[in-house]
């Protein structure tokens, strides 16, 4: 195995091919090769079928004293597959074929033998041809009268058909191609009328994208502009706030929501210069809760007296500022 696939061989320095014996085989000497059978075949003995194409393992050997232009004849040996009875046959160059030569006879030959036919009579023909030119007219007018009468019957034969058939060749191929061009006229308008829809819907689509760019600037000026105009400093003031600090000062409680005016001025508890205004009165042993109405009074009584000397503060049209004032001094006497 390790020599497999090795390509040189050694050689020892002192090998001498001319030492080699040369071997004096036969001329007539039988080899073993594999091959297939070249056509169909029946034992003569057994009557066994052999197919064509069945492989055997036959001897071959060169035929003696026999040859084509120079070309050598091989026969070979099988043995039939039933009654190992011994069948041979040997190559024919001349035909490009094999010839059967004994043991079995060769089946399905009426093509061959039709060949052979058609060439002795043609080799007849032309042996008597050769040395009557009569002979030749007579068999060039039985040609023509041959081939006329073949013509004659062949023009007969499609009348025939033509007058039997039904069916509209031509009318069926015209058909075909109508409507094959109405299949390729509609394809082409399938395609355009998509086409067109594509490069419908794309402008919509721009349109669209270009109006909702348009509205949302829209709004967005719309929003600003209301906003500039809700954030004025001066809203607070117009804003009417009796009522809530009416209901704050009449019943005494304490407000849950803080106004923004009321942030920017400041509450009364805290230390900005408006807590200078009130004085809060201390309460007594006797009477710890002063009602509404004396802490109402004192409260206007210290505001009169310090009005020349305290600073002023800021009142809306409606009074709110002193009625909160008010409000948030009753919150804390509460308290």
């Amino acid at each position: 195995m390790s020599e497999r696939k090795v390509l040189n061989k050694y050689y020892p320095p002192d090998f001498d091919p001319a030492k080699i014996p040369k071997l004096k085989l036969p001329k007539d000497r039988q080899y073993v090769v594999r091959l297939m059978a070249p056509f169909n075949m029946r034992c003569k003995t057994c009557g066994e079928y052999i197919y064509k194409g069945k492989k055997f393992n036959a001897r071959k050997e060169t035929v003696q004293n026999e040859h084509y232009m120079g070309l050598p004849i091989f026969r070979f040996y099988i043995k039939c597959t039933r009654c190992l009875a011994e069948i041979t046959f040997k190559t024919d160059p001349e035909n490009t074929d094999y010839a059967m030569e004994h043991g079995a006879t060769r089946n399905f030959q009426a093509e061959k033998l039709m060949e052979e036919e058609e060439k002795r009579i043609q080799q007849e023909r032309e042996d008597e041809e050769l040395n009557n030119p009569m002979k030749v007219l007579e068999n060039r007018t039985k040609d023509s009268k041959m081939e006329m009468e073949v013509l004659e019957n062949l023009q007969e034969l499609k009348e025939l058909n033509q007058r039997q058939a039904l069916v509209d060749f031509e009318g069926m191929i015209d058909q075909y191609r109508e409507l094959e061009k109405r299949e390729r006229e509609r394809e082409k308008e399938e395609d355009e009328r998509e086409t067109k829809e594509m490069l419908e819907r794309v402008l919509v689509k721009r349109l669209r994208d270009s109006d909702s760019d348009s509205d949302r600037e829209e709004e967005s000026s719309s929003s600003q502009s209301k906003k500039s105009c809700a954030d004025k400093p001066t809203d607070i003031l117009t804003t009417d706030k009796a009522a809530d600090v009416q209901g704050a000062s009449s019943g005494g409680g304490k407000r849950t929501k803080v106004e923004s005016w009321e942030k920017s001025v400041g509450t009364l508890g805290g230390r900005g210069a408006l807590s200078s205004l009130v004085v809060r009165k201390k309460p007594t042993v006797m009477d710890k809760r002063p009602s509404t109405e004396g802490a109402t009074a004192s409260l206007a009584s210290q505001s009169d007296s310090k009005a020349s000397t305290g600073p002023k503060p800021s009142v809306s049209q409606n009074g709110s500022s002193s009625l909160s004032l008010l409000g948030a001094y009753s919150d804390t006497d509460s308290e």
